[in-house]
């Protein structure tokens, strides 16, 4: 528990800023609703005329006339996007830091053994995973109450459930990516989180790209998708824990073998 507790008190001020920023940014979407809800009319007729733009996003799956499709794509993005770069800038530099900060000949003399510390260091990134995404629905829960709209709940908690996941699978590569890198890498992380998100929209504009669904993490996460089929996609998310869990092992492999330096 001690490395976890000094993980923890690291990354508080990053977790706070996170967790402020996609919360904050969260807010005000939802407070701009009632403010916009007469002009939707239009607006679904902008979105419906510019074809590949519009499917790309998923705006053609949904009524930007409703609370529900508002939320799913504007919150979405800010959720999916925002949650999925704290994920992976969380996981990538847990395991390479202390060799960047070369901290590891304190570390790793102590007599506990590199798997605890493995351990350890992945239930940091998981708990902080877990914070900012109860912190984000909550702080969506008392918005929605505020502006006095009445919310579809097993769709919204659909959609943090699939964001939570997709933070989850990709905290899991990247955490296993993490024990490969010497001096860590902020770029590699957010480089992750980017392609997987313009997978999406590949697959999104094209029939022959579908299959790139079952490889990103957005896939499972599209707000459009969960909004109209009321569900997750099992199939897709058994994928990515697949992936999740691939990545966590390799971590947990190469770190135990690894030179440290």
């Amino acid at each position: 528990m001690t490395i976890i507790r000094h993980e923890l008190k690291q990354s508080r001020i990053s977790l706070i800023i996170w967790t402020v920023a996609i919360g904050f940014l969260l807010a005000v979407c939802i407070f701009m609703f009632p403010e916009m809800k007469g002009e939707m009319e239009e607006v679904n007729d902008v979105f419906s005329s510019m074809g590949s733009f519009t499917q790309a996003f998923g705006m053609d799956k949904v009524n930007f006339g409703t609370l529900l499709g508002f939320y799913s794509v504007e919150c979405g993005n800010i959720l999916g996007l925002g949650g999925a770069f704290f994920a992976s800038l969380c996981a990538i530099s847990v395991l390479s830091k202390e060799e960047k900060e070369r901290t590891a000949e304190f570390l790793l003399t102590h007599p506990v053994s590199r798997v605890r510390v493995v351990a350890e260091k992945l239930i940091s990134v998981l708990l902080q995973i877990v914070i900012l995404n109860a912190v984000v629905y909550a702080i969506a829960v008392l918005s929605i109450a505020f502006i006095g709209e009445t919310a579809p709940w097993q769709e919204i908690t659909l959609m943090h459930t699939a964001y939570l996941l997709l933070q989850l699978e990709l905290a899991g590569v990247c955490f296993g990516v993490s024990a490969f890198l010497r001096r860590g890498s902020i770029g590699t992380g957010l480089g992750i989180a980017v392609i997987m998100y313009f997978l999406n929209i590949i697959a999104n504009l094209t029939e022959s790209a579908e299959f790139l669904k079952y490889i990103t993490p957005f896939g499972y996460a599209d707000g459009a998708e969960i909004v109209r089929n009321v569900s997750l996609d099992m199939n897709m998310i058994a994928i990515g824990i697949l992936f999740a869990v691939i990545g966590i092992s390799a971590g947990f492999v190469k770190y135990g073998r690894k030179d440290i330096s």
